[in-house]
């Protein structure tokens, strides 16, 4: 079980509740962890574009904000895991203003959009990431894959990619 801490220090309207958040992300979930005696954990912050840009210059040397950003927290060893009442999954930064452009781009409701950037987060926090292509299906298909079983259609179907990307 993943619970989720959600930050919002720009105080976003609108945004899902805390059961969409634990929903989506406890969905995307690949391996029942049982290394550790409590609980697994997980923040969400929800930022503006000005601080988007910041984080994305500062850890992956962009020029632009991004709609996510993962940062996976660093375990410590296994014999420490075993004590602890609860285990940090690592963070999800997300930036609203970006979040909301690429929806209306991609034609697809908000309530989509966020699902499926979450799911995609939690599974980079998870060790997967899509720089080869090979990578690139595996990942994808599980996020089409979750999606699916959560109710949202195919996030990479043609209808959704954006004519005009920014």
């Amino acid at each position: 079980m993943l619970e989720v801490e959600l930050q919002n220090p720009y105080h976003y309207q609108g945004l899902p509740s805390i059961q969409q958040f634990n929903q989506w992300t406890n969905a995307a979930l690949q391996h029942n962890d049982n290394s550790h005696n409590g609980v697994r954990t997980l923040v969400i912050r929800i930022v503006d574009q000005s601080e988007g840009l910041q984080l994305n210059q500062d850890y992956r040397g962009k020029e632009n904000a991004t709609n996510i950003l993962s940062f996976p927290f660093e375990a410590p060893p296994p014999e420490l895991v075993e004590t602890l009442d609860f285990l940090h999954l690592g963070d999800l930064v997300i930036c609203e203003p970006v979040l909301k452009q690429e929806a209306i781009q991609q034609n697809k409701s908000l309530q989509q959009h966020w699902a499926h950037l979450l799911v995609h987060g939690t599974l980079h926090l998870q060790g997967f990431d899509h720089i080869s292509d090979s990578d690139a299906d595996i990942m994808e298909a599980l996020e089409i894959s979750i999606l699916g079983k959560l109710g949202f259609a195919n996030p990479y179907a043609e209808e959704f990619i954006p004519h005009n990307p920014i």
